[in-house]
């Protein structure tokens, strides 16, 4: 539930965990938020602000932690700006297999968006497209000229290994995504590329399959989709060819528009010219197509 910091006025998240369900939850968060992983700029991990211990109730803690948004809110509007998500993305499964930790349930309702650079005056919890006290539209700006951190949350189900734990075989845990090939087999596996395909699912879902214009991706995404675990890339590798494939793309395809796959023709007419516009204004002032690579 949502609630205030009564020091500042902070908007925070209280998450109620039992700890007899969830025994790992906090001690990985409290590890990832912990200097000097903390000012690591690779790690997207949500941070943990305090931890309350209700009376009375032993196994129950609750986490406090900053309120976030959904990664899709607001809507993507470039190539740019889905390229700096899905860099994010990557960056920040990568930074937890270099620590030798499996997210296990890394789709789409746990990348979530630090909403500060957006939202000025921050949205309402309930509802992000209402102002904080329900009087009107929640101003924003864009991720273009607001560049923001993409976040992974809920570490519930995720688990740190020792070096000479890898590889780790464990029973598959079903996450959220129902689509994975070895939970749904239910046989012994390594948890690590189960994150890469739940990562590229995200991305196969929220941009493939939604816009038009993202061949350039999709055969790394095929590749990380696979059925078979073990043929899946690593992190490093899938890191090290999205690299390769958007130093291949120009600008001119890193500010185009964002295209529906499915759209009304007059919308579409509008929001073209809506997109030149603002395009227009970019290129003057000199921003780079994608959002973070000038931060």
């Amino acid at each position: 539930m949502d609630a205030t910091r009564i020091s500042d006025g902070e908007l925070v998240v209280l998450k109620k965990i039992d700890k007899s369900v969830h025994p790992y939850e906090e001690e990985l968060t409290r590890y990832l938020g912990s200097v000097p992983l903390a000012l690591e700029p690779q790690n997207h991990c949500i941070p943990l602000l305090e931890v309350l211990h209700p009376p009375n109730e032993p196994d129950v803690i609750i986490l406090v932690l900053p309120l976030l948004l959904p990664f899709y809110e607001p809507r993507f509007r470039t190539f740019g700006e889905a390229i700096d998500f899905m860099q994010q993305a990557f960056e920040g499964i990568k930074f937890l297999h270099d620590h030798l930790i499996a997210h296990r349930d890394c789709m789409f309702m746990n990348i979530m968006m630090d909403p500060k650079p957006l939202y000025p005056n921050m949205f309402h919890p309930v509802d992000p497209h209402k102002s904080r006290d329900w009087k009107g539209g929640a101003k924003h700006y864009s991720r273009m000229t607001h560049p923001t951190k993409y976040i992974l949350i809920d570490f519930g189900i995720s688990r740190r290994y020792r070096p000479e734990d890898m590889p780790p075989l464990e029973a598959p845990i079903w996450s959220a995504d129902r689509t994975v090939p070895e939970n749904i087999k239910e046989e012994r596996c390594n948890p690590f590329p189960t994150d890469i395909y739940l990562i590229a699912n995200v991305i196969r879902l929220y941009f493939l399959n939604l816009y038009d214009g993202f061949d350039f991706i999709s055969p790394l995404i095929t590749d990380m989709m696979q059925d078979d675990a073990e043929k899946r890339p690593t992190i490093d590798v899938v890191t090290a060819r999205f690299d390769q494939i958007v130093g291949n793309l120009s600008k001119w395809k890193l500010r185009a528009r964002l295209k529906k796959r499915i759209e009304w023709s007059v919308a579409g007419l509008f929001r073209s010219g809506a997109h030149i516009i603002r395009t227009t204004s970019y290129m003057l002032r000199g921003l780079d197509p994608i959002p973070t690579r000038r931060t």
